[in-house]
C-alpha cells in the first residue's frame, strides 16, 4: 500500500509538470492545489489522453518508475536504520537488559533480535553457535523480541527472568535448549528448560512478571521499532541493521569484515 501511494504521488507530480508545459503555464512546478485550478475540463481531458497514449505506447515506463521508487524507498530505509543504530548504539550493544554470550570483551559484536517460536531463528541458532565456537573474539548479544503471539510473550518473560539469575554460560545452554525445541512453545517449555539448567524456580516465577522484566522487553520492542524491525531474526552488525535470516557464509563474511576493516563490507 505504501508503495502504491508513493507511486501515485510520483506520477501525479509528473502529470502536473507535463500539464503545465502543455497548457503553457508559467511554472511547471506549480503546487497540485494551484495547478488543478488553472486547467479547463477540455485541457484536463487532453492531458489525460496524452498521458494515457504515452503509457500505452511505452508501458515499460511504469515498471521503471516502480523499480526506481523501490530503490529510493530501500535507500531511505537503510539510512533510517543506520541513523537509529548511531543514536541507540549503547542500548543496542551494551544494555543491562540483554544476554551476552561468546566473548564478553570481544572486539566485534553481533546483535540478534529473535523470537523463540521463529522458525528462521531456530535455523540461525546453528550459525550463531558455529560463529561463537570458531571466533574467540566475537561477542554476541541476544535480544528477546516476542512478536509471534501470546505464547512467545510468555516465553520471553520466563527467558528474561532466567537471564537475570543464570550465568552467561548457563543462559546460553538454556537458550539453545529452548530454541532447539521442536514445534510451538510457550511458558511450560520455557519453565522446563530453565529447571533443567538449574534455575531457582521460586525466583523465576517471581521475576517473570516483575517490573524489571517488563521494562527489559519494552526496551527491546522500542529499539526494534526505531530500527524498523518487523520480523525475526533481525541483526545489528557494526552500523548495519538487517531484517531476515542470513546464511552462515554471509553472516560470517560480515563478522570477518568487521574484524578486518571495522565495517560489514570492506
Amino acid at each position: 500500500m505504501r508503495r502504491s501511494l508513493s507511486l501515485a504521488a510520483l506520477v501525479s507530480w509528473r502529470v502536473l509538470a507535463l500539464a503545465g508545459a502543455l497548457a503553457g503555464a508559467t511554472s511547471a512546478a506549480a503546487t497540485p492545489s494551484v495547478a488543478s485550478d488553472v486547467f479547463t475540463d477540455q485541457q484536463k481531458a487532453g492531458i489525460q489522453k496524452v498521458i494515457h497514449d504515452y503509457l500505452i505506447t511505452n508501458p515499460e515506463v511504469i515498471r521503471e518508475a516502480i523499480d526506481e521508487l523501490k530503490k529510493r524507498e530501500e535507500a531511505a530505509e537503510l539510512a533510517s536504520r543506520e541513523k537509529a543504530v548511531n543514536e541507540n548504539g549503547d542500548k543496542i550493544a551494551h544494555s543491562a537488559n540483554q544476554a551476552v554470550v561468546g566473548n564478553p570483551d570481544g572486539e566485534v559484536t553481533l546483535v540478534e533480535f529473535f523470537d523463540y517460536n521463529c522458525g528462521y531463528c531456530k535455523q540461525s541458532l546453528a550459525s550463531v553457535s558455529k560463529l561463537i565456537e570458531s571466533d574467540p573474539k566475537l561477542r554476541v548479544v541476544l535480544k528477546d523480541f516476542p512478536i509471534l503471539g501470546a505464547d512467545s510473550v510468555e516465553t520471553a518473560h520466563v527467558a528474561t527472568a532466567a537471564r537475570m539469575q543464570l550465568s552467561p554460560a548457563k543462559f546460553w545452554e538454556f537458550h539453545k535448549k529452548l530454541l532447539s525445541t521442536r514445534g510451538h512453545i510457550g511458558k511450560a517449555q520455557a519453565v522446563a528448560a530453565a529447571k533443567e539448567v538449574g534455575a531457582d524456580m521460586d525466583r523465576l516465577e517471581k521475576d517473570s512478571n516483575s517490573p524489571e522484566t517488563q521494562a527489559a522487553l519494552k526496551e527491546v520492542a522500542t529499539l526494534a521499532e526505531q530500527l524498523k524491525f518487523d520480523g525475526t531474526p533481525s541483526w545489528v552488525i557494526g552500523k548495519e541493521a538487517i531484517v531476515g535470516g542470513l546464511p552462515f557464509a554471509q553472516l560470517k563474511a560480515k563478522v570477518d569484515n568487521m574484524h578486518k576493516c571495522g565495517k560489514t563490507s570492506c
